[in-house]
């Protein structure tokens, strides 16, 4: 931004025995009537000046250094102003004094901002972040340092130091010495830039070194279970009470979407009957309590069986918990075990059961994306769209549906849902046929023959 005044000075400081003749040469800055003044550390003869041109006289050898030092002090500031001024900041005499002492040149070090900010991170636990959270920051810090220490043979840099290649070094070094995949080794990068943009905001560093670095993702298909490997992972009998356990917290997280710490944090207090008068939970997700993520999720039938199951349990009330939730390493070490003897071919982890919820159980059966987003607790359907892996049955039979409505089938469409409808039916048919009957306009035997006509219509469209 451009000052209104600036004015420029070199003058001897008087002091305070007139006799002494070398004095200190000063330099004052005013800028928009303001003045600041600095020595330049140089001393000189008060009768080998002249303060009209500010500059030693004489063609001597020191009076020449002397005033070739005071003209690159000039350079020096108006390069440093016309920065100023591309950065669209303010020019200040206190800006200039500071950059001739070398007060605005970078002092911090990389590793001591990050260490500085996990330790701010680690008390905010748990009102702002997870322990795990805090956990990831501390690995992604011993790989800075461990890379500036291989790099650098240094134990830190400071900010200024860092640039494109330096990050492209990086990135090389946790993909070969670590022996990173390239989504970890973009995560801890992404980790450290967040301490790099937060040197940015402090104008510790007057841009972002790895703006041009892009890191691009490999794309991981991360199916869920299907309908029959679900249906087998359910009914499958084990011989011990230790997979039973895991495979029931399991199989409730695939009925829920709860992730594991939201189902290992599960209360009873969390069950509340929500606007159906039906059994709900309704709490807040651990991993984005900071920005006040909620947990709404109806209960199906088979959630409240496995919470029947284990009501009495002494883990439970114990702990005060819905469920006898086991360590995630634990919980991720049998799930494994349960896998090989149900004949699942995929690995079986505390996650799959939430992306089973997604894709399998709800999004397959109808339920529209936008309520699975608010059910997984996301803030956006790009997120839920990550989940929604939809099976190859669910291609096949609205593809189906697609090719009878092309063809003009009527008669044959949806067969499927036909068949449901007149399972329903027969079954509400039998039901009435066993109560006592008595006649009348709406009276059962009004009813049965109502149905026994609904039955006659969707026999027609099924071919008989």
């Amino acid at each position: 931004m451009l000052e209104q005044s600036y004015g420029l000075t070199f003058f001897l400081k008087s002091p305070q025995k007139k006799s002494i003749r070398n004095r200190y040469v000063y330099m004052r800055v005013t800028v928009d009537g303001i003045p600041r003044e600095t020595s330049t550390k140089r001393k000189w003869d008060v009768h080998r000046w002249d303060q009209n041109f500010e500059r030693a006289t004489g063609t001597k050898e020191d009076a020449r250094a002397l005033n070739y030092f005071l003209d690159s002090l000039v350079n020096r500031i108006n390069i440093y102003k016309t920065e100023l001024i591309n950065l669209d900041r303010t020019i200040t005499a206190s800006n200039i004094i500071g950059f001739i002492k070398g007060e605005t040149l970078s002092k911090n070090k990389v590793i001591e901002e990050f260490q500085k900010h996990n330790e701010e991170m680690y008390a905010l636990i748990p009102d702002e972040y997870a322990i795990g959270t805090y956990k990831r920051f501390v690995i992604a810090l011993s790989h800075v340092r461990e890379f500036i220490h291989y790099k650098f043979n240094k134990d830190d840099l400071e900010f200024r130091e860092l640039n494109y290649e330096f990050v492209k070094d990086y990135e090389f070094f946790l993909k070969t010495v670590k022996k990173c995949a390239n989504n970890t080794a973009l995560k801890y990068i992404t980790q450290f830039k967040k301490i790099v943009l937060g040197a940015v905001a402090k104008e510790i560093i007057p841009k972002d070194p790895f703006a041009l670095f892009k890191g691009k993702k490999t794309k991981q298909k991360k199916q869920p279970l299907s309908r029959g490997e679900l249906d087998r992972l359910e009914n499958k009998q084990f011989s011990t009470d230790r997979l039973s356990v895991v495979r029931d917290i399991f199989v409730f997280q695939c009925y829920t979407g709860l992730a594991y710490i939201d189902v290992y944090q599960l209360k009873k207090e969390d069950i509340k009957d929500g606007l159906d008068g039906k059994p709900w939970i309704m709490s807040s997700r651990q991993k984005t309590q900071k920005s006040g993520s909620n947990i709404d999720v109806p209960l199906l039938p088979k959630a409240l069986e496995i919470i029947d199951k284990y009501k009495d349990s002494p883990i439970c009330a114990s702990r005060g918990s819905v469920l006898p939730v086991k360590s995630n390493q634990k919980m991720n070490e049998y799930l494994k075990e349960i896998g090989v003897l149900c004949g699942i071919t995929s690995s079986l982890n505390t996650h799959k059961a939430r992306r089973t919820f997604a894709s399998t159980v709800t999004l397959s059966n109808g339920v529209s994306i936008n309520v699975v987003k608010e059910m997984l607790g996301h803030h956006s359907i790009k997120q839920t769209e990550e989940y929604a892996i939809t099976e190859l049955e669910t291609v096949s039979k609205e593809m189906k549906e697609l090719r009878q409505k092309l063809t003009g089938d009527t008669k044959t469409e949806n067969p499927e849902s036909i068949e449901r409808q007149l399972q329903n039916l027969e079954n509400d048919l039998n039901e009435l046929k066993s109560k006592k009957l008595y006649v009348g306009p709406d009276g059962v035997l009004s009813k049965i023959a109502k149905l026994q006509e609904s039955i006659n219509e969707l026999k027609e469209q099924m071919g008989g």
